[in-house]
């Protein structure tokens, strides 16, 4: 307890003191100097989806792409992830959400800039590319390269595999499954896909996030249909309580602006995963011949994860399923769902949901995994860790769900602060290019931006 405490301490004053500050400094240096494209280029970059011409280099379609990216983003982070930045820092910190996810986009829009940009094609016709590339190609930082790499095969056992098989675990249990048999179940799936690489990846995940951000996002709206009346005073709490401090639950609670900025910024990285460098990981293999492009049609998912998290926090906050006590996690959310569409049906909208998002998390976090082995010890030896990831995957089932996330919420930090050195050592090659590019527009692509 004593060794749990002193790193949730840690992770709290390293986000707080590092994190915080680095994400609003560098957000809005690089939202100025690219004219928040965040805002002024979203309607294109989400047409810019339709387009892949099978001539441009790469392996999959910008569709595929972006649907690896969302699959990943997409996790149970924004589900059962909402509940714990509830419990942990108060409704201030979706406010505080919003904000990182703002100026995280400008940050993934240089990451994914740069991972296309300095991506390379391997001896099997595969086009890799990220944060390990452009730090060792653009920066000449070898070993930080290598770092990063070393950080994202953590962070692929604790986001992308336990945290994710973990908020599973509980709504499982509430319906009378062993968890750790799920875990072996899913087990399997996830193989099959990830052992087919990039193509089968982007394939499955094309298929299933449309399909679960609509079931998710439909049921989440009649629920906030259903409660109307009380949307206005939730978001009022939100934004009153993310600048003062409040209390809840008859005053046994109290949450300050700093729990509910750190609360906030963790969990909007943990669930848009800006600036931590697995996004341009997954975008560098987009059929492509401009990564301007590429970088513009991921400013999307930031927005869609958003969307999806605030309304998890809005139905908490609307159902009172965050005042009851003693609700930990998905079991808070799978309280709020049962309130409109009764415990079997609700139940059943939430473990689906859940094991569709962790799904497509586990094998996104999986390819970002498999790139980063191949990175440091070549093709083969890198389908060796797959296999080790794959086996691990049962485990997150029975593990200890305040040591997971706090595990996880540690080992993306790292990942962050490596990729920020690349982003920031390489932005003026992104504003410098971004500039050129919307300077030379087409008029085609002038009047689509008018649409």
């Amino acid at each position: 307890m004593v060794i749990k405490d002193f790193f949730c301490l840690l992770n709290e004053y390293f986000t707080l003191l590092f994190v915080f500050p680095s994400i609003i400094v560098l957000g809005i240096y690089l939202s100025v100097k690219l004219r928040f494209i965040q805002v002024f280029k979203l309607k294109i970059s989400a047409l810019s989806l339709l387009k892949s011409d099978e001539k441009e280099q790469g392996n999959i379609s910008h569709y595929q792409a972006i649907s690896a990216v969302i699959a990943g983003n997409l996790g149970t982070g924004n589900i059962s992830g909402m509940a714990i930045a509830l419990a942990a820092g108060g409704p201030g910190s979706l406010v505080w959400m919003w904000v990182m996810a703002f100026f995280g986009a400008a940050i993934q829009y240089v990451s994914c800039v740069l991972g296309v940009k300095y991506r390379q094609k391997t001896a099997e016709g595969e086009f890799v590319g990220g944060p390990m590339y452009y730090l060792r190609d653009g920066l000449g930082y070898k070993k930080l390269a290598a770092i990063f790499c070393v950080f994202s095969l953590i962070a692929s056992l604790t986001v992308g595999n336990f945290a994710q098989i973990n908020s599973i675990a509980l709504p499982l249990q509430s319906l009378g499954l062993d968890p750790l048999y799920c875990g072996l179940a899913m087990m399997v799936i996830v193989g099959f896909v990830i052992l087919g690489g990039i193509q089968r990846i982007a394939h499955v995940a094309s298929s299933i996030v449309p399909v679960m951000a609509a079931l998710y996002l439909g049921a989440g709206l009649v629920i906030l249909g259903c409660h109307f009346d009380k949307i206005g005073g939730a978001l009022w709490l939100m934004f009153s309580s993310a600048f003062t401090a409040t209390s809840f639950i008859g005053g046994s609670l109290g949450y300050g602006v700093v729990k509910a900025i750190t609360t906030g910024f963790e969990r909007g990285i943990f669930a848009t995963d800006a600036g931590t460098g697995i996004v341009p990981i997954l975008q560098s293999s987009a059929r492509t011949t401009n990564p301007i492009v590429d970088g513009m049609v991921t400013l999307v998912a930031p927005f869609i994860v958003m969307i999806v998290c605030t309304t998890t926090g809005l139905i908490l906050l609307v159902t009172g399923a965050f005042h009851q006590p003693d609700l930990q996690s998905t079991n808070m959310v799978t309280y709020a769902f049962t309130q409109v569409f009764g415990s079997h049906i609700g139940s059943f909208i939430v473990v689906s949901s859940l094991t569709m998002f962790a799904f497509t998390t586990v094998v996104a976090w999986g390819c970002c995994a498999d790139k980063a082995a191949s990175y440091l010890w070549g093709k083969k030896s890198a389908k060796a860790f797959q296999y080790f990831y794959l086996v691990l995957i049962p485990f997150g089932a029975i593990a200890q769900v305040d040591l997971v996330w706090m595990l996880a919420d540690i080992s993306i930090a790292l990942m962050l602060v490596t990729n920020f050195i690349g982003v920031a050592g390489l932005s003026k090659e992104v504003v410098a290019d971004s500039n050129a590019y919307f300077q030379f527009e087409t008029p085609a692509e002038k009047a689509l931006e008018k649409v």
